[in-house]
């Protein structure tokens, strides 16, 4: 078995508005459809305020400015990459606190997500969702001094 180490930086934006998160729908390979957070992963040398930045506009049609660290949380997990590979992946998810200043909501083009969409905050519990969804939410409501969920 041949193991390879992977490591995935990526920057989200949390944006609530009146009672209301915005958040993209996630197309796995496998047509598997998941509701997530608006952001991605970075490419090499970028800042990661600007890859959220990017990445919501990218997915939502949405620009926005990004007011405040929330966090951080990491995701370690093994993958099979076809026979006799695996991969030992290591995630970074970065958060931050957006507010939207422009742009007109729209699907995403060409990309990894189908849909974009304001939901009220009392429906995402009902929602097939990431976990990054609850991370994002429990950050933005207790606010960690270390930017990490106990």
């Amino acid at each position: 078995m041949i193991i390879t180490k992977e490591l995935r930086v990526a920057a989200y934006a949390i944006c609530v508005d009146d009672g209301r998160i915005l958040l993209t729908r996630w197309v796995g390979p496998d047509g598997e459809r998941v509701w997530t957070l608006p952001g991605g992963g970075l490419e090499h040398a970028e800042d990661p305020v600007d890859a959220a930045i990017r990445e919501v506009e990218e997915e939502t049609g949405y620009t926005v400015a990004i007011e405040e660290l929330l966090g951080m949380s990491t995701l370690r997990r093994r993958y099979t990459r076809g026979e006799g590979r695996e991969a030992d992946f290591h995630g970074l998810r970065i958060y931050y606190v957006g507010r939207v200043t422009g742009g007109t909501l729209r699907a995403e083009i060409g990309g990894s997500s189908d849909r974009a969409e304001w939901v009220p905050l009392d429906r995402v519990a009902g929602l097939d969702q990431s976990e990054m969804v609850g991370v994002g939410l429990e950050l933005h409501r207790l606010r960690p001094r270390t930017g990490r969920l106990p």
